[in-house]
């Protein structure tokens, strides 16, 4: 993949990851509170599910946030994709099919950058870090 192509990638994956945290972060309990009561009828209890509804929202900006900067990009990489997973698993869990094909498209995305981490050029992984990798 070229530089160019991953750097479009990155910042596409990294604006949806941190404008849903952004949204989110003003209207914190509210938010809160539709997952869960979203969870109210599945197998987690709220217990599980309010604690994470109140950090994912953060979890997402800065992963967001870290993706547009390029910044510890394989770890965040990695991060994302754990937290597609376990969205993806409460998504199955509420029986929500609509919202699965963006969770799982989310994950591709994810998973492609990972794996051509390499191409991370534009970046400030690279101004930081590229003295190290020498």
């Amino acid at each position: 993949m070229n530089t160019t192509s991953f750097l479009l990638l990155r910042l596409a994956i990294g604006a949806s990851m941190l404008g849903h945290g952004l949204v989110r972060l003003p209207k914190l309990k509210g938010f809160s509170n539709w997952m869960v009561t979203s969870f109210e009828k599945s197998m987690l209890s709220a217990t599980i599910v309010k604690p994470f509804s109140y950090a994912l929202p953060l979890v997402e900006f800065v992963i967001g946030l870290l993706l547009m900067l390029g910044l510890f990009i394989r770890p965040t990489l990695v991060a994302g994709s754990i937290v597609m997973i376990m969205l993806i698993l409460g998504t199955t869990l509420i029986e929500n099919w609509e919202a699965l094909p963006s969770q799982l498209i989310h994950v591709a995305f994810f998973a492609l950058l990972l794996h051509y981490a390499a191409s991370n050029t534009y970046s400030l992984d690279n101004v930081f870090f590229e003295k190290l990798v020498m």
